[in-house]
């Protein structure tokens, strides 16, 4: 895990050493880089060509709010790091558990939250519709979830927070979970994305 940079601040930002590309690092520190968390596009622009007139090493990763429900860093965190070769961690892959399964029989955990309950039960279309189209694909709305951020290939691994065992071993069913395009199409008009920029907001 590269060491990682939170909540930007300009000035802090650019003044950062990056470890240097024929840097060497005392035994058990072969390997440094540095990654970001909750950066703008812009603030991932600005580190990485301030890293590169210092012939240094970038951001080589971005943490970021991100899952079917809430989908902003599409518009243009996604791209900046595709064009920089940047791997994104998403958080809250499951939207706090919203999107893991239906809170209405939940007695612990997240789901069991009365916030969460309020939350499902005003998106009731929509969470209807996702658990819906996941019992079709014979599939837990958790591990639809992973794999639809998987399907990206600028996620390098969403970052989970299994409470036991058996919640981690079973998100690893995601790995094997294939999502065709028809698929991937219904998850759209379920959770619609913003789309890209500037088309999105300037026509």
């Amino acid at each position: 895990m590269p060491l990682a940079l939170a909540a930007a601040r300009c000035g802090i930002l650019l003044a950062c050493r990056f470890p240097t590309r024929c840097q060497t690092y005392p035994q058990g520190w072969e390997h440094l880089h540095v990654g970001s968390s909750n950066f703008a596009a812009w603030n991932i622009v600005a580190a990485n060509e301030a890293a590169a007139r210092r012939n240094t090493f970038g951001i080589v990763s971005e943490q970021s709010l991100y899952n079917l429900k809430t989908r902003a860093i599409e518009l243009e965190v996604i791209p900046a790091c595709e064009a920089y070769g940047i791997g994104i961690l998403p958080w809250s892959p499951l939207g706090g558990g919203l999107l893991a399964a239906s809170s209405a029989e939940a007695t612990e955990g997240r789901r069991a939250d009365e916030g969460m309950k309020a939350a499902v039960d005003w998106l009731r279309p929509t969470i209807d519709a996702w658990e819906k189209l996941c019992s079709e694909l014979g599939e837990r709305p958790a591990d639809v979830a992973l794999a639809w951020l998987l399907v990206n290939p600028v996620v390098t691994a969403p970052i989970i927070g299994p409470r036991t065992m058996a919640q981690f071993e079973g998100s690893l069913r995601s790995l094997g979970i294939d999502l065709d395009a028809e698929v991937l199409g219904k998850l759209d008009q379920i959770f619609p994305g913003p789309g890209s920029a500037p088309e999105a907001y300037a026509w």
